[in-house]
């Protein structure tokens, strides 16, 4: 899964990326996933669609 670096200022491949649920608005469970950069390793954060 690609996801935007916010250190790297680019985008790229997410290492170790598992995905998970967070709390949206009114109730609703949105999925996302999270992992790290592989050239940072920074975290890593990506909200998915709703499909």
């Amino acid at each position: 899964m690609e996801a935007y670096c916010v250190k790297c200022k680019a985008k790229q491949e997410m290492a170790d990326a598992n995905e998970v649920e967070m709390n949206g608005k009114g109730g609703v469970k949105r999925k996302a996933m999270k992992g790290k950069c592989p050239v940072c390793a920074t975290a890593m954060f990506r909200i998915l669609g709703k499909a």
